[in-house]
């Protein structure tokens, strides 16, 4: 237990709200526009299994800009 103690929560929890609301916004994207570079559950399991990195490529390279 000592261990949680050291941490630094004031630090880590911005990049975790940061995270699951970037997740959240991904994921609402791609089901409502179901258009993306390459296969639909493709990119859900991305968002889902990369965390910030999926989300991430997600935008810069499943988005599809029509």
């Amino acid at each position: 237990m000592s261990e949680l103690e050291n941490i630094p929560w004031n630090l880590i929890l911005p990049i975790l709200v940061l995270q699951m609301i970037l997740m959240v916004v991904a994921l609402v994207d791609v089901i409502r526009h179901q258009r993306t570079n390459g296969p639909f559950i493709m990119w859900i399991f991305i968002i889902l299994l990369g965390n910030l990195v999926g989300s991430i490529l997600y935008f810069i390279f499943g988005r599809r800009q029509d």
